[in-house]
């Protein structure tokens, strides 16, 4: 009996250990979107360029979702360093033209086709620290204005939390247009 009463609150102790872990890393998680949310919104400001305007009010329906899709680009020329102008933009505050070029702030909704849903917190995490598309240093730049050597100073932690963050954002169809070289040929 002694025995029994041994083995059973061994076991209950167990089960215990596992709940509460499990409790824990549901906590953790909700913390770490949580954090990932107060990043994105407050600190990296991802919606200044991924979130277009209308007007002066950003388009909640497109939060985060880039360039809208068929909207006018803007169109730099080199004229207009003379005059002190080094960067124009789209009306809708999501794409850039300058020197580099044309770039239009990507979809980092996590649509499958055309944001980041088909991206793993891997590649997430090393376009942030390279600076290169999905991580992989062959692949193309990312393109002014993005930050990228502010964000490759992040922690492993924020970056972390942001992607846990962009998971839960409403995935949103936006086919964003590829960036362009000085000429306005696709790079």
């Amino acid at each position: 009996m002694h025995r029994n009463l041994i083995i059973f609150c061994v076991v209950m102790l167990f089960v215990g250990a596992i709940i509460a872990l499990s409790i824990r890393s549901v906590e953790s998680q909700g913390d770490r979107v949580q954090r990932g949310k107060y990043l994105v919104e407050a600190v990296a400001a991802c919606g200044y360029c991924h979130t277009p305007r209308v007007g002066a009010d950003y388009d909640m329906a497109m939060y985060l979702a880039g360039h809208p899709a068929g909207q006018p680009s803007p169109r730099y020329n080199f004229r207009m360093i003379r005059e002190g102008i080094f960067i124009v933009t789209a009306p809708q505050l999501s794409a850039f033209s300058g020197a580099f070029g044309t770039s239009f702030a990507s979809n980092l909704t996590p649509d499958k086709e055309t944001g980041l849903g088909e991206w793993t917190e891997e590649m997430f995490i090393g376009a942030m620290r390279t600076g290169h598309h999905q991580g992989v240093e062959s692949n193309r730049k990312i393109f002014p204005p993005m930050p990228t050597k502010h964000y490759a100073q992040m922690s492993d932690e924020d970056l972390k939390a942001i992607w846990a963050y962009l998971r839960t954002v409403k995935p949103v169809r936006n086919e964003v247009n590829p960036a362009l070289d000085h000429q306005g040929k696709p790079k």
